[in-house]
């Protein structure tokens, strides 16, 4: 590795794009917004509005990784742009979310696992052992370094995308795969009971979100061989993201029916089952581990760089910027975050009830994120970095992105009140924790 430590050139950083955008929701989702849409029209409108808003914010989130090219920038920008303390608070609560996100999609993957392997459901013993196998084998990946972790995620990607495109042509089996059974406990909406505007917005919040994660890129910022790869690489990533998901929910429609999907079970699993038959369920299991080996690998290339960001701002304790002096490897934060992660492993799927707050908590992420690039741009913050006809339009773009995920802010506000109620009083709790800490620091 480069003692610079700028590894990543266009094609790495645009694998990156979309390991962290596509994951496993695209094999569930698209059946839950399918129920919530009404009709056809509106299931393939909300998807495409996602894209477009995705764009949007891939555009902004180039531009500020460009004024901003630091480790751990998604932090660094709440902290330059607000302050250190809005910083703290946002990031520390992600992260957590995080962990326990990694922790939870660990075990989700293990249950694929046994069913590959055994036809049924393990153990918890089973599940645990293989969550913290996959989580301490790319923690050792990413020991050792940028370039290995990414080299492996270019891999995953590249195989996951190969296998999505696989499902998307089982359109030209030309047959009708009936489900083999249905969310009982999940509503199906209708337009003349509801109206198109209410099931359009409501539609719209969970595939926000299945676009999401591409900002956390800003994180690799100073590692990025020219920063001029960044609106490249980002906007690459979200087309790509984009066209498997339009294509994928094309393939739904064409190999399910638009009508039976809605809160049909392991949608994915009948397109496999298109192509191989009875053995399609296997080859589900099989992709959809592949996926979970993908989000660990990328979720802890990602968050200690945070970790690293943040300790270096004197927040956080010295020992997560500890770096390995021949790989650069961040050894102190992507130790913590994957002991945490392997801790939370033994609480259960259960974990990610309690994390309800973190969709109204990355709406707001989202959106005050994506506004710090109107701050960097009156500050004039690298300048001359930014080039190209594209910048012209992004402060547009980022108003539309702002005002879309504030939007998703209310919503998540007005259908669940107490998980944003619990968000804001965390977001109280952790700037008092920030102040006591920084005051006592300065003293």
């Amino acid at each position: 590795m480069a003692s610079s430590g700028k590894t990543l050139g266009f094609f790495s950083l645009t694998m990156i794009v979309v390991s962290l955008v596509v994951g496993m929701g695209i094999f569930g989702t698209p059946a839950k917004v399918a129920a919530t849409s009404g009709s056809s029209i509106i299931f393939f409108s909300v998807w495409l509005t996602g894209g477009l808003v995705a764009l949007c914010g891939a555009l902004t989130y180039a531009e500020i990784g460009v004024r901003l090219p630091v480790m751990g920038g998604y932090y660094k920008i709440f902290a330059e742009c607000y302050h250190p303390a809005v910083g703290f608070t946002v990031n520390a609560l992600i992260l957590i979310s995080n962990a326990a996100s990694l922790g939870v999609v660990a075990l989700i993957g293990a249950d694929y696992v046994s069913d590959l392997l055994f036809g049924k459901p393990s153990g918890q013993g089973f599940t645990v052992a293989v969550s913290i196998i996959a989580v301490c084998l790319f923690y050792t990946v990413n020991l050792m370094g940028l370039q290995t972790s990414s080299r492996m995620q270019n891999i995953l990607t590249v195989v996951k995308t190969a296998v999505m495109i696989l499902l998307i042509a089982s359109v030209l089996k030309g047959i009708m795969v009936e489900p083999h059974g249905y969310n009982e406990n999940s509503s199906v909406y209708k337009i003349e009971d509801h109206g198109w505007l209410k099931l359009y917005m409501i539609s719209l919040v969970p595939v926000f979100f299945s676009y999401g994660g591409y900002q956390q890129t800003i994180n690799f910022g100073s590692e990025v061989q020219q920063t001029s790869i960044f609106p490249k690489a980002i906007i690459s990533g979200i087309f790509i993201s984009i066209l498997l998901y339009v294509g994928i929910n094309f393939a739904y429609t064409q190999v399910i029916g638009y009508e039976r999907m809605k809160n049909a079970s392991a949608i994915g699993a009948l397109l496999c089952e298109a192509w191989f038959g009875k053995t399609g369920a296997k080859v589900f299991d099989g992709l959809m581990f592949l996926s979970v080996l993908a989000y660990v690998n990328v979720s802890l290339m990602s968050n200690p760089r945070v970790m690293y960001a943040m300790s270096q701002d004197q927040v956080l304790p010295a020992f997560f910027s500890k770096r390995n002096s021949k790989t650069l490897a961040l050894t102190g934060g992507l130790t913590v975050f994957a002991i945490i992660t392997i801790i939370i492993t033994f609480f259960g799927k259960e974990v990610d009830n309690i994390l309800g707050f973190s969709i109204f908590l990355d709406s707001i992420g989202m959106s005050t994120s994506a506004a710090t690039l109107f701050i960097l741009r009156k500050r004039r913050k690298n300048e001359e970095a930014v080039s190209g006809g594209w910048t012209k339009w992004t402060p547009l773009l980022a108003a539309i992105f702002v005002l879309a995920y504030a939007g998703v802010a209310v919503a998540v506000i007005i259908d669940k009140p107490l998980a944003a109620l619990t968000g804001v009083i965390l977001l109280l709790l952790l700037t008092i924790v920030y102040f006591i800490f920084y005051h006592r620091k300065k003293a």
